[in-house]
């Protein structure tokens, strides 16, 4: 990824990597990033303006959780689900089913 741009857009660039019917993690992308920095990686998140082009919906907490969504928790669910994702409680069932990590 290119040194020259923000720590926001080296997130979404990554997030364009997820592919669909799959989710990942704060800190996933925060190790895929080489930091430790997962409370920056959510703010990236909560900043993105592109919502239907930039897939943060498919950024989940380590435990499965929805967490937060611009558009609210349910439209995030709803999207996930759409995509295939198993969603019950709240939280991404059998997370390991639907985990993208990224390469080194």
């Amino acid at each position: 990824m290119n040194s020259d741009i923000s720590f926001n857009e080296k997130c979404y660039q990554l997030l364009q990597l997820i592919p669909e019917g799959k989710v990942t993690t704060y800190g996933e992308m925060a190790r895929a990033l080489n930091t430790k920095a997962w409370r920056a990686v959510g703010n990236a998140m909560a900043k993105n303006k592109n919502l239907f082009v930039i897939p943060c919906h498919r950024v989940v907490r380590s435990d499965g959780s929805i967490g937060q969504y611009a558009l609210g928790s349910d439209k995030k669910s709803t999207l996930l689900i759409n995509e295939g994702v198993e969603i019950e409680n709240g939280k991404v069932k059998n997370i390991g089913n639907f985990i993208h990590k990224f390469n080194a």
